[in-house]
C-alpha cells in the first residue's frame, strides 16, 4: 500500500532509498518509464521506492499570475504512484523561503540528511535550488559527496516529440486528443459528478449526463469529441459536447455526454469522461431541427472514431 507522507518532520528513514522528484502531472509514458526504474532498482536492493513532489505546484508560488491547468486531479495522481509500485510519497510544502533554498543546501538538507537517499533518478535536465540555478552535473557532485548515487535519464520521445505534462496540455487545449492520448499512453479524461441540466438534449431525443468544466483541470476546447464514459466498472462508447449551447443562447460552459445505445440514468454519479478524438468544433445553428441533424451526422462520425481508436492506448 502507497504511504503518503506530508512534510519531512514526519518522515522515517526507509531502508535504501531510491528516489526521483518532480510534480508528475499527466502520469504520462515518461512519467511511467522513469517510476518503473525507481521500484525496480528499489526491489533488487530490497530496498524503498519514493517520489519527492511538492504542494502546491511550483509555478503557483513562482509565477502565480499563470493560470496554469492541471492534467490529474491529486487523488488520481497518488493512485498513479500507487498503481506505479511506488512504497513512498513524500509531499514538500514549496514556499517563497523553500524555493529561496540553494541547491546545496537543497541537497545535503532535504536529500542527504533528511531523506538519507542511496540513488536518486531525474531527467537529464532537472533543476534545482534557487532560480533553478543547479543542473545535473551539481547533482551528481552533489551526490558524490554525500553518498547518494545520481542518474540522468533521458527523456521518451514519441514520434519527434518529447514526452512532457507541458506539451499534453498544449495538445489538449489545442484539441488534438488524439495525439495527446498517445503521449499519455491512454485517452486523457476529466471526473465528475452528474449534475442536472436544462434537459435541451433530452427534448431532442439526445439525453445527456452533464458535468461541470473544473476550474483547475485542463479542458479540451468547445466541440464535439468521440468519448468513453466510465462509471463504476462499466465503460460505454459515448459522444461529448462541450460548450456553452449556442444554439440556445450562451449558458453555463458544461461537458455534456451522450452514452451511445444506453440509457442509463447517471445523475448525482461519479463518471470520467475520455476523450477519444474531435470531431468538431462549436458554432450556432439557425434552429434546434438543425442541430439535431447534425448531431446525427455527429454520432455517426462518432462511432467510426470509436471503432477506429487504437487499441493500445487505453
Amino acid at each position: 500500500m502507497l504511504r503518503v507522507t506530508r512534510g519531512l518532520s514526519d518522515y522515517r528513514p526507509r531502508a535504501y532509498p531510491v528516489a526521483t522528484i518532480g510534480n508528475f502531472d499527466g502520469h504520462h509514458l515518461g512519467h511511467r518509464a522513469l517510476l518503473q526504474t525507481v521500484v525496480e532498482t528499489a526491489q533488487k536492493a530490497q530496498g524503498t521506492s519514493l517520489v519527492l513532489t511538492f504542494e502546491p505546484h511550483p509555478v503557483k508560488i513562482l509565477a502565480p499570475h499563470v493560470d496554469l491547468r492541471f492534467l490529474t486531479s491529486p487523488e488520481g495522481k497518488l493512485a498513479h504512484f500507487e498503481a506505479s509500485g511506488i512504497d513512498e510519497v513524500v509531499f514538500l510544502e514549496f514556499t517563497p523561503a523553500f524555493a529561496a533554498m540553494s541547491p546545496d543546501r537543497f541537497a545535503e538538507e532535504i536529500l542527504h540528511q533528511s531523506l538519507t537517499l542511496s540513488e536518486l533518478f531525474v531527467g537529464d535536465h532537472f533543476a534545482f535550488g534557487k532560480g533553478r540555478a543547479g543542473h545535473i552535473d551539481d547533482l551528481e557532485r552533489f551526490g558524490r559527496q554525500f553518498g547518494f548515487c545520481v542518474h540522468a535519464v533521458t527523456p521518451v520521445r514519441i514520434g519527434g516529440d518529447v514526452v512532457s505534462s507541458s506539451r499534453i496540455r498544449q495538445l489538449i487545449q489545442t484539441g488534438n486528443v488524439e495525439r495527446a492520448a498517445e503521449l499519455l499512453g491512454r485517452f486523457y479524461g476529466i471526473r465528475g459528478t452528474v449534475v442536472q441540466g436544462l434537459q435541451q438534449g433530452r427534448s431532442m431525443g439526445w439525453p445527456t449526463a452533464n458535468l461541470r468544466t473544473p476550474a483547475d483541470r485542463v479542458v479540451p476546447p468547445d466541440g464535439v469529441y468521440a468519448a468513453r464514459t466510465v462509471h463504476g466498472t462499466h465503460t460505454y462508447d459515448a459522444i461529448a459536447y462541450i460548450g456553452t449551447r449556442p444554439t440556445f443562447g450562451a449558458g453555463e460552459r458544461l461537458i455534456e455526454v451522450n452514452l451511445l445505445d444506453q440509457t442509463t440514468d447517471l445523475y448525482g454519479q461519479e463518471i470520467s469522461v475520455l476523450f477519444v478524438g474531435r470531431i468538431r468544433g462549436d458554432h450556432a445553428f439557425a434552429s434546434a431541427d438543425e442541430l439535431s441533424k447534425q448531431i446525427v451526422r455527429d454520432v455517426e462520425q462518432a462511432r467510426i472514431s470509436l471503432r477506429h481508436m487504437q487499441q493500445g492506448v487505453q
